[in-house]
């Protein structure tokens, strides 16, 4: 199958829990959450996405001819491409239990891995969110990031043992889902963290540690502090609060503030090699794309995670071909223009 096949079989496994649109802009879900869509009008769902449309690429296409090299390097490992898939969780309350957890988490940790990229896994209220992941990284010996939720300090030091077992590259925390409205009612509460104990964290292991749910330089730079190794610019999708700045909005203020001292990813609207391109010029190191990588879950399992994956990779090419870059450190701010 290719793209749009699989697109068509997601819409008919998918609808009405997603209606796979076109322009997957968080309008038709908005206030869905649980489920797709994005927290109270979907504002901060739809400005990510509304933001990236003016954000406008600058051709330049005099330079000598060489091929266009997508790879990059973190946690120590090579990467086809600084394309990540974000940590969805949560089958049962967010896809009505359409596939399990488990099927779920193979689907994008394999077919990440088969296109030369990795997946983020996810965490929750149900064990299930934590441990289903777990089989899949082993298959793919342990090239996945899991993602932790803000637990008390003892539950999360005793995940990472868990992670740390299983040889993966890296791990993450969104701090941002304090804000999800299913966490508060299943008795299960996350909390806010300080410096401090982003450092214990940091010292509890050898893991390299990305923080996400990052959306301001003062929280950035916080976040800096802990030496953490990278932070995600992350409003999670818009699920959390309603009517934030969208996160490629704030991106290059925060890489010019911290830039130097800690990885700088994004997330939230990236749906193209294109938008991948713009917020890479906008400061990113690298993106995580969470709801269409789903939607490719859906249709097309293992093979269609991975085809899009592909598809993303050779996007940011043909846009990297027309803008004189070459390779990714070329990427800068000055091949991008912010239009009103």
């Amino acid at each position: 199958m290719d793209y749009n096949q699989i697109r068509e079989v997601a819409k008919e496994i998918l609808t009405p829990t997603c209606l796979v649109c076109r322009e997957c802009n968080g309008v038709a879900c908005r206030g869905q959450v649980p489920g797709v869509g994005g927290k109270g009008t979907g504002n901060s769902f739809i400005r990510n996405y509304d933001f990236l449309t003016r954000v406008k690429v600058v051709m330049d296409t005099i330079y000598e001819h060489g091929d266009q090299d997508t790879e990059v390097e973190f946690f120590g490992h090579d990467f086809a491409a600084p394309i990540f898939v974000a940590p969805i969780g949560g089958m049962d309350v967010n896809y009505k239990n359409l596939i399990t957890e488990a099927e779920y988490t193979d689907r994008v940790v394999k077919g990440a891995v088969a296109a030369g990229i990795a997946a983020f896994t996810g965490d929750g209220a149900n064990d299930d969110y934590f441990n289903a992941p777990l089989a899949a990284i082993a298959d793919v010996k342990g090239m996945a990031i899991p993602t932790l939720k803000p637990w008390k300090q003892e539950n999360v030091i005793n995940k990472i043992r868990i992670i740390e077992d299983l040889n993966v590259p890296a791990f993450a925390m969104d701090i941002d889902s304090a804000g999800l409205t299913h966490l508060a009612k299943s008795g299960k509460p996350v909390y806010s963290k300080t410096v401090d104990d982003f450092r214990e964290i940091v010292q509890s292991t050898d893991l390299p540690f990305i923080i996400k749910g990052v959306m301001s330089v003062e929280g950035a730079i916080k976040a800096a502090d802990s030496g953490c190794y990278g932070i995600v610019v992350s409003n999670h999708g818009g699920r959390c609060l309603d009517n934030t700045l969208a996160t490629c909005e704030v991106l290059h203020s925060i890489s010019l503030a911290v830039g130097d001292r800690v990885k700088i990813f994004v997330d939230g609207g990236i749906r193209t090699g294109a938008d991948v391109f713009k917020a890479l010029a906008l400061g990113a190191d690298g993106v995580l794309i969470g709801r269409t990588f789903t939607i490719m879950a859906f249709g097309g399992g293992i093979d269609g995670v991975e085809l899009y994956a592909n598809k993303l990779i050779a996007e940011l090419k043909d846009t990297m071909l027309m803008t004189g870059c070459k390779s990714i450190k070329d990427i800068t701010y000055d091949k991008v223009v912010v239009v009103k």
